[in-house]
């Protein structure tokens, strides 16, 4: 088995196809997009993800692109500032934990592997026979000895091998949606919060970006959409963010010029088996855990190399579910839990959760209180023992 395929060139497959060359595959990566997809919102790496990327030789190259945010600020529907906290803080980051850009970390990937590793850009795969022939929408086909699905979420992959989205999502009762806007507010390095009940927004700007990113998020019941009409969705972000006060509605008039808008419902991918003949899957097209999770990018990371180090030591695919499992379990349960302090239900919760962040630096015990708030995403991001793998160092 040394020809490989990986379906997807974001985080999980660019960061596979790093390990496989490590490993001496010989490895093709298609991606639907016509180039890698930079961009995004910013994304943390954590405990293992961290030992990954230190592997990797990418440790100080990620620091030098860390996006420095500094404090996060709520303000009242009036535009009064309310309550602020550290960044840090604000998003569960504790002793060595670096905060990146998403498309700032692929870019680093993806220069790892452009030399040794064939990208073939604006295609994917319509089919998988069990000999490893594999079709696609553009190029002729080609056969493999195996297909790691690294294709997100929504996996094509995983639908072709495994079944229709349906039988695996579970929807967390949330949706989300991300855009660049221009920073009006004169953010540096600053997170600026409006919060009501059942509905959040947040406006943030990142080191050396002379614009800003604006994150909607609330409950909801399931919406029907088509994924394929942003102009619909973009009419869905303003209908449940009607009728905010503070900047919101200017952040919604700039959302609908957003040429990077991206939108979609806070769920998790929840699967009994990882692989099914010629096809295994890793990070979100297997286990997503949900943005709300904050452990994304390390599932990733550490599914990456995970698969490609029991792949080349021998243990196979069965290895890789026995090593991941628990790890990705741990990291789930994080979704559902965080994304209740994200979006707070009432106003008595929400007037307290400001409360509380107004009085945490003068309270004592400070640094146990700090521990217990950031102390299961702590405990998740470290849930895995990683092997060192022969080539892997």
């Amino acid at each position: 088995m040394k020809n490989i395929l990986i379906s997807g060139a974001s985080i999980a497959g660019t960061a596979t196809a790093y390990w496989l060359r490590r490993h001496g595959y010989t490895v093709t990566v298609v991606e639907r997009a016509p180039a890698i997809r930079t961009g995004g919102y910013k994304v943390d790496i954590r405990g293992a993800a961290l030992q990954v990327i230190e592997r990797m030789g990418l440790l100080d190259a990620v620091r030098a692109r860390s996006t420095d945010m500094r404090t996060a600020t709520h303000y009242d529907a009036k535009g009064r500032p309310v309550a602020t906290m550290d960044a840090d803080l604000f998003g569960g980051r504790t002793g060595d934990d670096v905060e990146i850009m998403r498309g700032d970390l692929n870019e680093l990937l993806f220069d790892l592997t452009r030399d040794e590793v064939e990208y073939v850009f604006a295609d994917s795969v319509t089919g998988i026979a069990e000999d490893g022939t594999v079709t696609f929408e553009r190029s002729l086909p080609r056969r493999f000895d195996l297909v790691i699905g690294a294709d997100g979420a929504h996996s094509n992959t995983r639908r072709i091998a495994f079944g229709e989205e349906s039988r695996f999502a579970r929807a967390l009762g949330y949706y989300i949606s991300i855009c660049t806007v221009p920073n009006t507010l004169g953010l540096d390095r600053e997170e600026a919060v409006h919060a009501a009940p059942g509905r959040t927004a947040n406006v943030y700007s990142t080191r050396q970006d002379t614009n800003a990113k604006a994150l909607f998020m609330w409950s909801s019941e399931p919406l029907a959409h088509d994924h394929r009409d942003p102009a619909a969705q973009k009419e869905l972000v303003a209908r449940a963010m009607a009728g905010s006060g503070w900047q919101v509605p200017a952040l919604l008039d700039a959302m609908r010029g957003a040429e990077d808008f991206y939108f979609d419902s806070l769920s998790q991918i929840h699967m009994d088996r990882w692989s099914a003949g010629r096809v295994v899957l890793v990070g979100d097209a297997a286990y997503c855990a949900s943005p709300a999770s904050g452990q994304g990018t390390s599932l990733a990371l550490v599914g990456a190399y995970v698969l490609a180090g029991e792949l080349a030591s021998g243990g196979g695919t069965d290895a890789y579910e026995r090593e991941m499992r628990p790890f990705v379990t741990a990291n789930q349960a994080l979704g559902p839990a965080n994304v209740k302090g994200m979006v707070i239900g009432s106003r008595a919760a929400l007037r307290f959760q400001l409360l509380m962040i107004r009085l945490l630096p003068h309270l004592p015990g400070r640094d146990r209180m700090i521990e217990r708030i950031a102390g299961p995403i702590h405990t998740a991001a470290n849930a895995i023992t990683l092997k060192d793998y022969p080539g892997a160092r």
